[in-house]
């Protein structure tokens, strides 16, 4: 497995990135081609909704703003504005937006936002169209409610799509977007993302923290899939959630109490998901609001609980979810995972 190389970003929790060393050569979309072979000019960016409705226009124009600065061609889909009840659109009008977004021949096709929409017209996708576009090296980009097309993508072409950033949260935000996520999504444009590493938080509760494992232990060519609880489970029992075995599970989710989290996880583990893979990768779960009833349980108390039902390494701490700072994570790669003490690594090639 490749070491890391340190990058000098500002926060712990994505302290290491994994890509080739390029410091040589131009580092900036709009700067040309460089001696890696990677191409590092402007990019063709297609910005389409295919769930909720836009309701920050601001952030969605400092988001479109943002990306022109970098360099990079902006398309904007023809209804990526468009309201439907609380959608971006009917669920016709949305369909017609992947479409469109397959066959534009962008380099990326990134979401405006997540919110609600795409678990109702996952039957009406063109699959063959999406698996086509990422064979002809479009890269499918989004997070949340993404979670049902990235998995309905993998469950019937096996096509990688990521779980990143939304146009209006991670570029569109007031101020500078998180150099992190910057980082890592110019990474996926000049092709030199590799992986991420992350430190393993302490858990709060001593209990916790005496009940944690101390994991040391190494995982190669495991298929990387997961995305929002929330989503990934809403889609058991469907023809859209891929049959992965020996994988690697990523999850994440934002304004659910720990209970909740707890019976989204409970259903994974008793329609049999959680006990074919290899290891369980929890990212960010956020917006969180306690009660006094709760007498102590909470997210520690979860994670306890489910390393208590399945044998696979559970980690915490991974920089993906409802947050500034977050990866890039291909679904539908094959990765290899490291871990020695509070140190973890995630590493794959280049399925793009």
């Amino acid at each position: 497995m490749k070491a890391p190389r340190p990058a000098n970003h500002r926060r712990p929790a994505a302290r290491t990135t994994v890509s080739h060393d390029h410091s040589d050569h131009a580092d900036h979309a709009g700067h040309g081609d460089c001696a890696c072979g990677h191409a590092h000019g402007p990019r063709h960016i297609y910005i389409y909704s295919p769930s909720s409705a836009v309701r920050d226009k601001a952030a969605f124009r400092r988001g479109v703003q943002r990306l022109q600065a970098l360099g990079h061609e902006v398309e904007i889909d023809r209804d990526a504005l468009a309201v439907h009840t609380r959608f971006a659109g009917d669920d016709a009008t949305r369909l017609a937006a992947i479409a469109r977004a397959a066959a534009s021949g962008a380099d990326v096709a990134l979401v405006s936002r997540g919110g609600y929409g795409l678990t109702r017209i996952l039957p009406g996708i063109d699959y063959a169209a999406v698996a086509k576009a990422v064979e002809g090296g479009m890269h499918f980009v989004g997070v949340s409610d993404f979670t049902a097309f990235q998995n309905a993508v993998l469950a019937r072409t096996g096509a990688t799509t990521w779980a990143g950033p939304a146009l209006c949260q991670d570029f569109g935000v007031a101020g500078e977007p998180d150099d992190i996520m910057e980082a890592c999504f110019d990474d996926l444009l000049t092709g030199h993302g590799e992986g991420a590493g992350w430190r393993l938080p302490y858990p709060r509760s001593r209990v916790a923290r005496e009940s944690t494992p101390d994991y040391a232990f190494e995982l190669l060519d495991a298929p990387l899939w997961g995305g929002n609880l929330a989503v990934l489970a809403s889609l058991v029992g469907t023809p859209w959630l891929p049959q992965v075995d020996g994988g690697v599970l990523f999850l994440e989710d934002v304004n659910e109490h720990p209970y909740r989290i707890e019976r989204l996880l409970t259903q994974l583990l008793h329609a049999g998901v959680l006990e074919r893979q290899k290891a369980v990768l929890l990212g960010q779960f956020t917006g969180i609001r306690l009660a006094p009833h709760d007498k102590g349980f909470g997210m520690d108390s979860v994670v306890q609980w489910l390393r208590s039902q399945i044998a696979a390494p559970v980690l915490t701490g991974l920089p993906y979810g409802h947050v500034a700072t977050k990866v890039l994570l291909p679904v539908g790669a094959k990765v290899d995972v490291a871990v020695d003490g509070r140190d973890a690594m995630l590493v794959w090639g280049h399925p793009h």
